[in-house]
């Protein structure tokens, strides 16, 4: 089992750049792949990006690519969401999750979910 703490959501302009973290609980982080998921205030929650176990693989939606980055540190058990030119329907509260097995964009397949992070993106 594991924990997922998010942090380092926030209010930013137009164009803006912010880097989301999770960190995990537990010792066997680097069996998880994990992922990057959002929800809009309406919306369902949608697929933003996903690594691998070793970070050697990624995954991620059509509209964040070239955006955003998703990255891992397996020594300090934490994956991170960097994202750049920030648009206003960016806007939501963005979850990582963990699953043992391999890339998925299906939140369904994912196994632990944090309590999610808001980013919030002004005109």
């Amino acid at each position: 089992q594991v924990q997922l703490v998010e942090s380092g959501g926030g209010l930013v302009q137009a164009g803006g750049s912010l880097r989301l973290s999770c960190a995990a609980s537990g010792r066997t982080f680097s069996s998880y792949t994990m992922g990057w998921f959002r929800q809009a205030p309406g919306k369902e929650r949608e697929f933003v990006a996903a690594i691998s176990r070793m970070g050697i693989s990624t995954s991620y939606a059509e509209h964040v690519k070239g955006r955003f980055t998703i990255f891992r540190d397996n020594a300090k058990t934490t994956v991170y969401l960097r994202m750049n030119s920030l648009k206003p329907e960016d806007t939501a509260v963005y979850y990582c999750a963990a699953r043992t097995l391999r890339l998925s964009a299906l939140s369904s397949q994912y196994d632990y979910w944090g309590q999610g992070t808001q980013v919030t993106v002004s005109p």
